[in-house]
């Protein structure tokens, strides 16, 4: 009986080091986001200085691997074999709902989703206990569980997002109000003592909440606070020093070293606090096992009273974490679709918007339109205009191919982003509330991207939006932490040793399939054979660059098509759902570059304008091909889909036949744009006649069959739509080919 403990510790070892890497993926969104998305430092250096942070914060986290042992649930109402399934089931989850959200590129809270996987697991082993007693009720739950964490952790959740967004958005306008977007001369006058405050704040952060676990901490603590007055004034004269002489003898901005110093201090204090999320429950599991095994009592009747007591972590074991999350920072991809997530929502300019309107969002931002309204109507316009002038951004004419290398806010807003951050986290540390460090860094940075006008009319609907689902995944992830951690326990207390087996096999399937999952995105975000922007300055230029497009269009068009009418001929949905994708990812590339098109004529010289219209003109016959594809892909699918009849032979002959027609027509026009003998578009265009009428005779023909042998409206209606849209089809393709032709011409 005991080597299904000790493999189950095994198991806990292994999943530990999987939790670690789900989790500081995760969570580099924390401490990453600023930096990243100011550009105040080069990748690399960013990513040393969070790598120093996360591994010394790991050494001294050794305090604050309580919460696991005794802080959710009271250890000595359960027993040795109880503890281990409780343990099992909560790493298990952790694993598997931690992983599902990076998958989804969405921040969560780590502490949220372990605190409340230990609730969920605790109560249902605390309600199969009190089942099986014949003295017990239900009364009894509240002796097996510390309620009054569960109930400071939520409150926690609603006073964090509050105050964080709040706060963050107060000190960002006063801020930007002081130094406005053009701060390079106020930084140079005011700079030092604006770092002498940041840089005071962050220490104070660094040395009260990111070194909490160090075992030294004691011996300073209370020094440290009987005179932290003194403390936090010294350290503005020094700071406000050391900045003055950094601006004069380096000639750089103190900024960039506000950033690498919160950048180093938040994953200090993610490391040394949130270690425990990741490491806290198998390490309790192994003190349980050493107190158990030396006891000699049987697993079943030994109390875990002894995790009551405060036990160290192992260097060595703290020192293997520190290195496994390090190296998750630099080589997790997952880390930077969550970190790209939250840049995407604070980033000062425009950008393809990843969350989608919603109602909340859009009342939201109506509601706050109309307030700032009425505050116009109080406020004197001379005020309004003083405030307006603080908020003017400058004014640059960056070509989209180079929009990457823009930053997604400036160095006075990552400064701000991590000091406000620092202090809050701080704070609730010192008066002992619960929070979560990625409510705080994320709303904080939500509240200065709304002071600083980053969400504009553009793009409001859509950052609120984004933010309301970050929001809500962090409630559902309490939730399904707590549903989900009770349904292993129960599972595994069933089932025991092949219960946890097939648990460990199903976790394992869907931790790979999430990987080649996310890989798969990976690598068609990173295609560059969809259409491209055009970058050309010249009528001649876009003219030449449109015909990739053009090219790669025709070439999508003809796959799809014949893929969609081959799904209908063998009813096979999986391939017509397929093409249906296909449709809406070309269609989301063709928005994209309609989206582009203010920025493309703004990019134009001033004799090339009529290019303009050519573009425009030229993505409208795209849009038209687009449209059409999708009303096909669509009305094919969704005949299938609800399992109609499926088309007569005949139909399938007919469609056969124009496939073809349409094929050819569309390799010759691939070919002529590939090979650039746009001459030959002409012999295109005098095919357009033949192929509409071969598709006249095929409605036709469908009349007559309709009324003398056809039985199937739904195959009828179905038949006439794909006729009629591969006319509007053939017919945006010929309009295409008509404008291109003309336009090369006079060229």
């Amino acid at each position: 009986m005991d080597n299904i403990y000790i493999l189950m510790l095994v198991a806990l070892a292994v999943l530990a080091i999987a939790d670690l890497v789900v989790g500081v993926s995760n969570d580099a969104v924390n401490f990453l986001n600023s930096a990243i998305g100011s550009k105040a430092l080069p990748f690399k250096t960013i990513m040393i200085v969070a790598s120093l942070g996360i591994f010394i914060g790991a050494v001294y986290s050794s305090g604050m691997m309580e919460v696991a042992r005794k802080g959710i649930f009271v250890p000595g109402e359960f027993y040795f074999d109880e503890i281990m399934i409780i343990f099992m089931a909560v790493m298990i989850t952790d694993i598997l709902l931690l992983d599902f959200f990076n998958t989804l590129g969405m921040p969560t809270s780590t502490t949220v989703s372990i605190v409340f996987e230990l609730l969920g697991a605790a109560v249902v082993m605390a309600l199969i206990k009190i089942g099986a007693s014949d003295t017990e009720t239900i009364s009894n739950l509240l002796k097996y569980i510390n309620t009054d964490k569960a109930t400071e952790i939520i409150s926690g959740i609603l006073l964090s997002v509050i105050i964080s967004f709040t706060v963050g958005a107060l000190i960002m306008w006063l801020s930007r109000l002081i130094f406005t977007f053009h701060y390079e001369q106020k930084i140079k006058n005011f700079g030092a003592i604006f770092g002498g405050i940041t840089l005071t704040a962050i220490s104070y952060f660094i040395f009260f909440k990111g070194l909490k676990g160090a075992p030294s901490y004691d011996s300073f603590k209370s020094l440290f606070e009987m005179n932290i007055f003194i403390l936090l004034g010294v350290g503005f004269v020094i700071w406000t020093l050391f900045s003055f002489l950094f601006t004069k003898i380096f000639k750089k901005n103190i900024l960039v070293f506000v950033i690498a110093v919160g950048t180093f201090g938040l994953a200090l204090a993610f490391s040394g606090n949130d270690l425990v999320n990741f490491i806290g429950v198998p390490m309790a599991a192994y003190h349980s096992y050493e107190a158990w095994s030396a006891s000699g009592e049987a697993a079943t009747t030994f109390s875990m009273s002894v995790l009551e007591n405060k036990v160290p972590a192992e260097p060595l074991l703290l020192f293997i974490a520190g290195t496994v999350m390090v190296l998750t920072l630099w080589f997790s991809k997952k880390a930077r679709t969550v970190t790209e997530t939250e840049i995407g929502l604070s980033r000062q300019g425009d950008g393809s918007e990843k969350f989608r309107p919603n109602m909340l969002s859009r009342a939201a931002v109506k509601g706050s339109t109309k307030l700032v309204s009425l505050l116009g109507a109080v406020i004197p316009n001379s005020t309004q205009d003083r405030i307006a002038s603080s908020f003017e951004k400058p004014t640059e004419n960056i070509p989209s191919s180079k929009a990457h290398e823009i930053p997604a806010f400036d160095l006075i807003r990552a400064a701000i982003n991590l000091t406000v951050a620092g202090i809050l986290i701080a704070i609730a540390t010192s008066m002992k509330l619960p929070l979560s460090t990625t409510y705080v860094t994320f709303m904080v940075a939500m509240g200065t991207s709304l002071a600083d006008r980053a969400w504009g009319r553009e793009s409001a609907v859509y950052r609120v939006a984004g933010v309301l689902n970050v929001i809500g995944g962090w409630f559902f992830t309490a939730f399904i932490a707590f549903m989900a951690a009770g349904t292993m326990t129960y599972i595994i207390f069933l089932g025991r040793g092949p219960a946890i087996a097939i648990l460990l096999l199903l976790a394992i399937g869907l931790l790979v399939r999430n990987y080649f999952s996310h890989k798969k995105k990976g690598i068609a975000k990173s295609d560059k054979s969809g259409l491209k922007k055009s970058q050309s300055k010249t009528v001649q230029g876009i003219i030449s660059e449109s015909a990739h497009n053009i090219s790669n269009v025709v070439s999508r068009t003809n796959r799809i098509y014949t893929d969609v009418l081959k799904g209908l001929a063998k009813q096979d949905e999986a391939r017509l759902k397929k093409s249906k994708k296909g449709v809406e990812k070309l269609d989301a590339e063709i928005e994209d570059l309609r989206n582009n098109i203010f920025y493309f004529i703004k990019n134009l010289d001033e004799t090339s304008v009529r290019g303009s219209n050519f573009y425009i003109t030229i993505l409208a016959y795209l849009t038209d091909i687009a449209q059409s594809l999708e009303y096909i892909s669509k009305k094919s699918h969704k005949h299938v889909h609800n399992n109609h009849k499926a088309l007569r032979f005949n139909q399938i002959k007919d469609l056969q036949e124009i496939d073809d027609s349409l094929a050819a027509l569309l390799t010759e026009i691939e070919t002529i744009f590939n090979e650039k003998k746009f001459d030959r578009i002409s012999y295109v265009l005098e095919r357009k006649e033949s192929i509409l009428d071969g598709l006249s005779q095929k409605i036709e023909k469908q009349i007559a069959r309709t009324r003398t042998e056809e039985s199937s409206p739904k195959n009828t209606t179905l038949y006439f739509s794909l006729l009629l849209e591969t006319k509007d089809l053939v017919n945006a393709i010929m309009n295409l080919m008509e404008e291109y032709y003309s336009s090369y011409n006079k060229n």
